[in-house]
C-alpha cells in the first residue's frame, strides 16, 4: 500500500502536481513513518511549493532516521539557502558532500553559500529582511516540466494545539498549550530563522508547527521545556529588536531596536495583539485582598471579620473545634482548642446578667 502511494506521489511530482504529491507522500508516511526516503521526497515537493520550513522539518526527520542519506542533506541545504540561512545550509551541504563525493550539486551550492556568507559578513550591499534575496537557480535531482498545476488549494486543517508568544528585549517566548504531553513525544528544532515543533503521541495524529520567524535567532542559546500544561520555548534574539509578529512576512515594517535596560525597572514582556488590553488577574486579586484586609469595620461586622480571618488561617483541628463549640453552645462559645472540646459536649454560657433558656417546640 505504501509503495503504491509512493509510486503515485512520484508520478504526481513529475507532472508538477506538487500539492497532490505532498498529500500522497503524507499518506505513505502514515503507513510507514520510519521511511527516510519518503520524508526526503516530500521535502522536495515542499520546496517546489515554497513551503520551506516544512521542507527543513522533513529533511531533519529523514536525517534523524538515516544519517547516511545524502539527498536529505541536499534538501535541507536547498531549503535553508532559500530561507537565507546560509550557515545552516552550508553545514548541511558539506555533510551531504562527504557522503556523496564528487557530486556537483553539493559543490555548486556550497560555493554559492560561501559567496553569500562573505557578502553578508563583509558589509556589502544586501537586501533587507523585508525583501528576500533572490538566490541563484538551484539544480534539482528530478526533471522539470512546464505543465501548470491544476490541483485546487485546500485550506489547512485547524491545529491541534493553540500557541501564542510574548517577548522581552533579548528573547521571544513561544507557548504551545499542550496538556499532559510526555517530554519524549516533543521535538523542537531551531534554525537561524526557523522554529519547528513536533508533538508525536502514539495513537494520536501528530502535531507540527513550523514557522519562518520574524527575525533571526541564536539557535545555540535557544531552549525549551515540557511542563504539565504546555510546552514553553525560549528563542534568543540575534538582535534586540521589537518583533511585530512571530512569523516573517514580506510586507513587515522595519522595527526599532528594543530599549534594553539592566536595572530593576526593566521592560515587562510585550504581548503583541489586536485584542483589548489583557487583565492581570493575579494583580487584581491581590489588590482586592489588600482592600478587604484594610477595610475598617465596627461592631458585629468587625467581630465577624476577625473570626473569619482566624478560621481561614487555622489548621483542620482548630476549624473543627470552632465549628463544634459554636454549634453545641448555641452560638455562645467559640473555642479553638480541639483537645478541650473534642471529647465532650460544649455547654452554652450566657453573658453576665443573662440567663440561658431552652426553647420548647
Amino acid at each position: 500500500m505504501a509503495s503504491d502511494l509512493e509510486k503515485r506521489a512520484r508520478e504526481a511530482f513529475i507532472d508538477d502536481y506538487f500539492e497532490l504529491a505532498v498529500d500522497l507522500y503524507t499518506q505513505a508516511i502514515a503507513i510507514n513513518p520510519n521511511n527516510a526516503e519518503l520524508y526526503t521526497d516530500r521535502a522536495q515537493a515542499h520546496i517546489k511549493l515554497n513551503l520551506l520550513t516544512e521542507a527543513v522539518v522533513d529533511a531533519n526527520r529523514a536525517i534523524e532516521l538515516d544519517p547516511t542519506l545524502a539527498r536529505a542533506y541536499l534538501r535541507k541545504g536547498t531549503a535553508c539557502l532559500k530561507l537565507e540561512e546560509y550557515q545552516t545550509a552550508k553545514a548541511a551541504l558539506e555533510a551531504g558532500a562527504a557522503l556523496s563525493p564528487g557530486d556537483s550539486k553539493f559543490t555548486n551550492l556550497i560555493k554559492e553559500c560561501e559567496e553569500l556568507i562573505a557578502e553578508e559578513t563583509g558589509g556589502l550591499s544586501k537586501q533587507t529582511e523585508e525583501t528576500p534575496v533572490d538566490t541563484k537557480p538551484v539544480v534539482d535531482m528530478e526533471p522539470e516540466y512546464n505543465t501548470p498545476s491544476q490541483v485546487p488549494e485546500v485550506p489547512p486543517p485547524k491545529p491541534k494545539y493553540r500557541h501564542e508568544f510574548y517577548q522581552k528585549p533579548e528573547e521571544v517566548v513561544v507557548t504551545v498549550f499542550a496538556k499532559g504531553v510526555p517530554a519524549s513525544s516533543v521535538t523542537v528544532d531551531f534554525g537561524e530563522q526557523v522554529l519547528s515543533v513536533r508533538i508525536d503521541i502514539p495513537g494520536e495524529d501528530p502535531y507540527h508547527f513550523q514557522a519562518r520567524l520574524f527575525a533571526k535567532i541564536i539557535p545555540d542559546k535557544c531552549k525549551f521545556s515540557v511542563l504539565s500544561t504546555k510546552v514553553e520555548i525560549r528563542l534568543a534574539k540575534a538582535e534586540p529588536i521589537q518583533w511585530t509578529a512571530l512569523e516573517y512576512k514580506k510586507d513587515a515594517t522595519v522595527v526599532q531596536r528594543a530599549n534594553v535596560s539592566s536595572g530593576v525597572g526593566a521592560e515587562r514582556p510585550v504581548y503583541p495583539s489586536s485584542k483589548p488590553k489583557r487583565v492581570d488577574w493575579d494583580k487584581l486579586e491581590a489588590q482586592v485582598k489588600k482592600e478587604e484586609k484594610d477595610e475598617k469595620l465596627d461592631g458585629d461586622a468587625a467581630l465577624n471579620k476577625f473570626f473569619r480571618e482566624i478560621y481561614q488561617d487555622a489548621d483542620e483541628d482548630t476549624r473543627r473545634a470552632m465549628k463544634k463549640s459554636f454549634v453545641e453552645s448555641n452560638g455562645t462559645v467559640l473555642s479553638t482548642n480541639w483537645k478541650e472540646v473534642g471529647s465532650k459536649k460544649v455547654e452554652g454560657s450566657a453573658p453576665d446578667g443573662m440567663e440561658m433558656k431552652k426553647w420548647e417546640y
